[in-house]
């Protein structure tokens, strides 16, 4: 065998169709796109359309009500980052730690309307940490080490009666 009696072996090279060539071809005129219109033209892509078929966001039904123009967007900080940020020295022990430092410190980018402490990770250090909400995990991991978690804008505990 030499190079110049390489063949592709029978059926394995498909000779495209041309487009467009002329009514002889089969595929002249219209090129194979119908008749005028937005899906003749190049460039098409008609979102969710499925060929007249009832589209599937149409199909399911819509449940419910989201209000998204009151909602409050909280960053979620955990006490492991806060001691990873502390063990590099990015925060300082001693300082009231707020939405503010931590984004000094590069833990958070910015902080929309609040900063939520979660307790995944451990905490090392006592902190004072003034945020926007708190689960009562992260408050009694903080409080078990002799810090102090304050919640800004929550309401104070109903005297006892």
């Amino acid at each position: 065998m030499k190079l110049n009696e390489i063949r592709d072996n029978d059926g394995a090279h498909y000779r495209a169709k041309r487009r467009g060539r002329g009514i002889g071809s089969g595929k002249g005129k219209t090129s194979a796109r119908g008749g005028k219109g937005q899906t003749a033209r190049t460039g098409v892509a008609l979102n969710g359309f499925e060929g007249g078929q009832t589209p599937l966001h149409r199909r399911l039904p819509k449940r419910g009500f989201n209000n998204t123009d009151f909602q409050r967007r909280f960053v979620v900080v955990n006490l492991g980052r806060l001691q990873v940020a502390l063990d590099a020295g990015r925060l300082k022990a001693d300082a009231t730690v707020n939405g503010q430092v931590l984004v000094d410190a590069g833990l958070l980018r910015r902080v929309h309307d609040g900063v939520r402490l979660l307790a995944k990770g451990q905490l090392k250090a006592p902190l004072t940490i003034e945020v926007a909400g708190a689960s009562k995990a992260a408050v009694e991991a903080v409080e078990k080490l002799g810090g102090k978690v304050i919640v800004a804008g929550a309401k104070p505990a109903a005297p006892a009666a």
